[in-house]
């Protein structure tokens, strides 16, 4: 099956075209162009600030000119993420998809569902000449998986609405009205380069096969973080042989679980088949650990050529120990809403630098700003302790929730009428950039939903198919009862 017989047709018809124009956060050049290009050839007002954010606006369906202006709203970069036995350059490749029973999917990398889902019903929308509706707005932001800067840099005055349709959620049938909010914060570990003594076994070490997922809405699956199971390993290691850590590696992105990580290390020659036995054993504890969880988990050793220098032993030392005694996963549950993580917090990469820096970056996320702050203290104590340098993100604002919100009420009354059933009306962990919006547009009212998506920012992300269609009746609904300004 192809994405042109797919339903809702002029949805899949320009999610197919995003799919062919390279959009990795922090490089959306390609996407702005092509929405100039869309706006331009539908004879819509297009506007792009100084951050690349792009603005199309519809005049009102006849008669429906009186009611309240909505931006929809949707992010334009993607999680550039694949499965080491793939080629693809995210900077030129197009993104293959195929159908695989009722979802959709990519072949070995991201789908970019998130959020080119939310792109595509845009311009579906803004495209249509059936539809009725009050005045639109069509807000893409860029970057908003690597620091939400698009979000951050809107300016006052950009837009000009009532109502803001967030469509970057991910489980079809629940209205989201809040979400946390997140910091980053980054050690920086300082090593000298010595040389490894001769007689030593050079190997590498890695982690893979793990699930990863989405450090806000996936981290209360107790998935395994390639980072803490590496180090778990190296750690014991270096209690029971002279170590030397050469290399290290793990994970890509803040907001990703750490899929894969590795090392390349050395120990005495005659510790060779130690090392070996003790991955084994390693490898049955961690099978009785998570089995369930991620069963496809694997650890592989191999014999690695020998290298000249190694970090010195003292900072690979104090980069164990932290990265050991640093938490990863969920802190606080919410005492307010059942089944709501408050607090979390994802130890998201280990990369060696230039000038000889190994940088470890995480991210805390909480829906209440203290919390928040105080698992940021908690993490920039493990890494002071481990004697590195700690630096943070700007952060962003939660977004409270607002369960009289006027559009909440029209957007659930539209989901019982069409399908017969109560929404279910929810805040998530996630970061969404409303709550930056509400810092410019304090009397914005808001709500976020979308089709259901899941293993979001891995290769494994697929977008079920038939939610799509019921996300865009609904989208078209809400849209048709939105009430008139007052």
């Amino acid at each position: 099956m192809e994405l042109s017989d797919l339903k809702p047709s002029a949805v899949f018809y320009y999610f197919n075209e995003i799919c062919k124009v390279p959009r990795p956060s922090k490089k959306e050049e390609k996407i702005i162009a092509y929405l100039k290009a869309f706006g331009e050839e539908h004879k819509l007002e297009t506007k792009i600030d100084e951050a690349g954010n792009v603005l199309i606006k519809k005049p009102a369906t006849a008669g429906k000119e009186n009611l309240k202006t909505v931006v929809l709203q949707s992010h334009v970069d993607m999680v550039c993420e694949k499965n080491n036995n793939v080629t693809h350059d995210f900077l030129t490749d197009p993104i293959e998809t195929e159908v695989d029973g009722e979802w959709l999917k990519a072949k070995g990398t991201t789908l970019g569902a998130d959020n080119g889902i939310g792109v595509a019903t845009e311009l579906a929308i803004l495209a249509a000449n059936d539809l009725e509706h009050g005045p639109l707005e069509c807000l893409f932001t860029v970057d908003e998986e690597t620091g939400l800067t698009g979000a951050f840099a809107l300016k006052e005055g950009f837009m000009n609405a009532d109502i803001l349709l967030n469509l970057d959620s991910e489980d079809e049938g629940e209205l989201f009205i809040g979400c946390a909010g997140g910091i980053d914060s980054v050690g920086e570990f300082s090593y000298k380069e010595v040389s490894v003594p001769e007689g030593y076994f050079f190997f590498k070490v890695e982690v893979k096969g793990l699930k990863g997922g989405h450090s806000g809405g996936d981290i209360h699956l107790g998935r395994g973080n390639a980072n803490k199971i590496l180090n778990r390993f190296l750690s014991q290691t270096a209690q029971k042989y002279d170590l030397y850590l050469c290399e290290i590696d793990g994970g890509n992105l803040r907001n990703a679980i750490a899929r894969e990580a590795h090392a390349v290390c050395a120990v005495p020659h005659d510790a060779k088949e130690l090392v070996r036995v003790d991955l084994n054993l390693f490898i049955a504890d961690l099978e009785n650990e998570l089995s369930v969880i991620e069963p496809d988990l694997k650890l592989v050793l191999q014999s690695e050529t020998s290298r000249k220098v190694a970090i010195d032993q003292d900072t690979s030392a104090r980069l164990f120990k932290t990265l050991y005694t640093m938490h990863h996963g969920v802190f606080a549950m919410s005492q307010e809403i059942p089944g709501l993580v408050e607090t979390s917090t994802n130890l998201a990469s280990i990369k060696m630098k230039e000038n000889n820096i190994i940088k470890v970056e995480t991210s805390q996320r909480s829906s209440i700003l203290s919390a928040r702050n105080d698992m940021a203290n908690t993490v920039r104590a493990a890494f002071e302790l481990g004697g590195a340098k700690v630096s943070y993100g700007d952060g962003y604002p939660g977004w409270k929730p607002n369960p009289h919100s006027e559009i909440l009420e029209i957007t659930a009354a539209s989901y019982k009428r069409l399908f017969g059933v109560e929404a279910q009306v929810k805040a998530i962990h996630a970061g969404l950039e409303c709550g930056l919006f509400l810092d410019k547009y304090p009397t914005l009212d808001m709500i976020s939903f979308g089709p259901t998506l899941t293993g979001v920012h891995s290769p494994d992300e697929r977008m079920n198919i038939p939610t799509v269609e019921k996300f865009w009746k609904h989208l078209i609904d809400v849209l048709a009862h939105i009430p008139a300004k007052k």
